[in-house]
């Protein structure tokens, strides 16, 4: 599954970040988007883009085109 997938308030786990350009996958991973690390989606601009996510306690906005190369795996 994507991370603009989620639902407003609903959590995952990333699995990975291989998709992206290797800056991108820099900048996200500086931020704390690590394999493996929580994730949870706050809300969605009206228009779906930006998203905003919460990743080790940080609230992070993130395109819609990034969101859409992060694959994730939803909690159980």
């Amino acid at each position: 599954m994507k991370l603009n997938e989620l639902k407003n308030g609903q959590s995952a786990r990333i699995v990975t970040l291989s998709a992206l350009s290797s800056d991108i996958r820099k900048k996200l991973m500086i931020m704390g988007m690590l394999p493996n690390t929580a994730v949870k989606l706050i809300r969605k601009a009206p228009m779906g883009d930006p998203l905003q996510v919460e990743v080790r306690g940080v609230s992070l906005a993130i395109r819609g085109k990034v969101a859409e190369a992060i694959e994730i795996e939803i909690d159980a």
